[in-house]
């Protein structure tokens, strides 16, 4: 699909940003600046590195302005007003924008949000969605105001969610459908066919920044529950315990049928099970931990760990 010919300003920083932002370049949209945040310290190593929006930039040869703060920097509101965009398009850019900056073009600030909203408002909307045991989430667009994720809706495109899919692999299809998204969006708020609908913020639910403590596992929760947070917590904070004083942290993990056990394993119990490795969870349900990695160690399977580790029995992880 073509793009009506739109002078916009993209404002994005993560991975999930950069197919909208290849889409309006392809599809004919004059993108005159793209605005990412600055390049932060990443990875081990704590190297300098560019956000994948930028380097999305400089590939395409788009202009690009990489600001601190945006509410007081008169250079930069100088540098967009001068632009006077049709509007700007605001995908995972990761800072409020300023109320000057709403105002500015004459189709408002468009923004992609990765969830049905007003379900998931937040930073990791699909993170927690998956999380939760959502079969169903997918993309709005909707038009920014001061409020977090509160702007009136523009489109929306639900996407369902695979029994066993991470965020990483989620998060790549909802990007790519979002792309398209925005550009049927644009060309309809442009064209006047689109009547912004006003959010229940009665039904609002809340998808809040990822703490390192959320991928603490609680073995009260059900297998199903677990096996939920883990593939939501991908790639961080994963999901990690303690074995016998040290954290361990689970690579891979499948929710266990019914397996013949000589006695149910307690909350956090462990039993290898014909080469599996399986852990009691609430309501006597059973996790499979498939790979695992200890504190200092190499990943391995859960039948190597638990055969190098000689479980004992009544052994428990996370006591």
């Amino acid at each position: 699909m073509g793009l009506m010919s739109l002078d916009l300003v993209f404002c994005g920083t993560p991975a999930f940003a950069v197919p909208t932002l290849e889409r309006l370049h392809a599809a004919g949209s004059t993108v005159r600046l793209v605005v990412t945040q600055p390049d932060r310290p990443r990875g081990r190593g704590m190297e300098i590195a560019a956000p994948p929006v930028k380097e999305a930039a400089l590939r395409l040869r788009l202009p690009l302005a990489q600001p601190e703060k945006i509410k007081l920097d008169q250079e930069f509101r100088a540098q967009l007003e001068a632009l006077q965009p049709a509007a700007i398009v605001v995908v995972g850019y990761g800072k409020l924008i300023p109320k000057w900056m709403l105002e500015l073009p004459r189709l408002g600030n468009i923004n992609l949000h990765a969830s049905l909203l007003p379900k998931y408002r937040g930073a990791a909307p699909i993170q927690w969605a998956i999380a939760r045991g959502e079969t169903t989430s997918g993309n709005t667009t909707m038009l920014l105001n001061e409020g977090l994720d509160t702007g009136d809706i523009l489109l929306q495109q639900p996407l369902e969610i695979h029994p066993q899919e991470t965020a990483v692999a989620y998060g790549r299809r909802l990007a790519t459908g979002g792309a398209d998204l925005m550009i049927e969006t644009l060309n309809r708020l442009a064209g006047g066919a689109i009547t912004p609908q006003a959010q229940d913020h009665s039904q609002a639910t809340l998808a809040p920044v990822l703490q390192k403590d959320d991928g603490l596992m609680e073995f009260s929760r059900s297998a199903q529950e677990l096996f939920n947070r883990w593939r939501g917590f991908q790639p961080w904070p994963g999901a990690f315990t303690t074995f016998r004083g040290r954290q361990l942290k689970v690579i891979s993990a499948a929710v266990a049928a019914a397996r013949p056990v000589a006695s149910p394993l307690p909350e956090g119990g462990l039993a290898l099970v014909a080469d599996a490795l399986l852990c009691g969870c609430g309501g006597g349900s059973l996790l499979e931990l498939v790979s695992v990695q200890l504190e200092g160690k190499k990943a391995m399977s859960g039948r190597d760990f638990a055969n190098g580790h000689r479980l004992q029995p009544r052994e428990r992880l996370g006591a």
